[in-house]
């Protein structure tokens, strides 16, 4: 009889640990490339989320090594083995649409966060509103120069949701300068290293004559900065901008040398997150992320909304060292 319960009591227990295995959530997570620091720190907050640290979410981060097709590969992986929900920060506005065609008709919702993809069929989006971000880096710059001379803009990869919104944002703030010329306009696809040699090879064609950098991202802002340096110029008779917030930009911005616009990463990663469980458990969940109290003017609104916009942050002398000290 002992024995007799001493295996009831086991196939019970053993019953249990399946039941929680099976009720874990298996979320993947497919951002467009891990190799610069936004998309790190995007990465890092996905993992730190409560219901991840806590193992009620299973999280599989992906790295889409800034290929449509890799991301479309990894959609069709995730179909396979049978993900819950899948957050998407896609490469190509449009390319990525078929990825989510290839989930949504499988039956697995996607959340879209950080850039954008030209499909109705995703349930939410968590981003920032990047023509807003482009029209105010592109701001800054000009008032700096008094609406004179000439500037050179430096493009995220083309196609990309950020690229194609940032730049309008930074030619809606130009055409309130009519007398400022673009010089150049090339894409560096966020990489600091791009931005670096394209600003090296401006400022040999075009001698004295920069007078502002637009950089859509900070890494290619910071290229640009090294370009200047090495060049034996004075990076403070320049006028720059970048987005995003990484660490370096937000030293840079302390030593005087360009202005930047803090994209909450954190705030995209754990709303999305958060929204993805929402949907994979079919609305039988609360946020758990503390971001949604941060943020009083993007409410949960019962997880049903289609966007959620996440303000941008001016990184000013003022609140430069409280964003610096979050990232120790």
């Amino acid at each position: 009889m002992k024995l007799l319960m001493i295996a009831l009591a086991s196939a019970t227990a053993l019953l249990a640990s399946s039941a929680i295995a099976q009720e874990k959530i298996k979320i993947g997570a497919a951002p467009y490339g891990l190799n610069a620091e936004f998309m790190q720190i995007w990465a890092a907050a996905l993992q730190e989320h409560p219901a991840v640290k806590s193992g009620e979410v299973e999280l599989t981060v992906f790295d889409g090594k800034y290929d449509a097709l890799v991301q479309q590969d990894q959609f069709k992986t995730m179909v396979t083995q049978k993900y819950d929900a899948i957050i998407f920060a896609p490469i190509d506005v449009d390319a990525g649409a078929a990825a989510v065609q290839t989930a949504v008709d499988a039956g697995i919702p996607v959340i879209g966060s950080n850039t954008r993809v030209n499909s109705d069929l995703l349930a939410s989006y968590v981003g920032s509103d990047d023509t807003i971000s482009g029209y105010m880096e592109a701001k800054t710059v000009l008032d700096k120069i008094g609406c004179k001379g000439n500037v050179v803009i430096l493009e995220g990869p083309v196609g990309q949701s950020a690229q194609i919104s940032r730049l309008e944002g930074n030619k809606k703030a130009l055409a309130e300068c009519p007398d400022v010329k673009i010089l150049e306009d090339q894409t560096a696809n966020w990489s600091r290293a791009e931005a670096q040699t394209l600003m090296e090879n401006w400022l040999t064609a075009h001698p004295k004559q920069i007078n502002g950098v637009i950089g859509q991202n900070d890494e290619m802002a910071l290229g640009a900065i090294e370009a200047i340096k090495a060049a034996g110029l004075d990076v403070k008779s320049f006028s720059i901008a970048g987005i995003d917030g990484i660490t370096d930009a937000l030293h840079a911005v302390k030593n005087g040398e360009m202005t930047s616009i803090l994209q909450d990463a954190r705030a995209q990663a754990q709303g999305a997150l958060d929204l993805a469980i929402f949907n994979a458990k079919k609305g039988d969940y609360k946020p758990q992320s503390d971001i949604w109290e941060t943020y009083k003017d993007m409410p949960w609104k019962d997880g049903k909304e289609k966007i959620y916009n996440v303000p941008w942050t001016p990184v000013t002398a003022e609140n430069v060292d409280k964003l610096l000290a979050t990232r120790k």
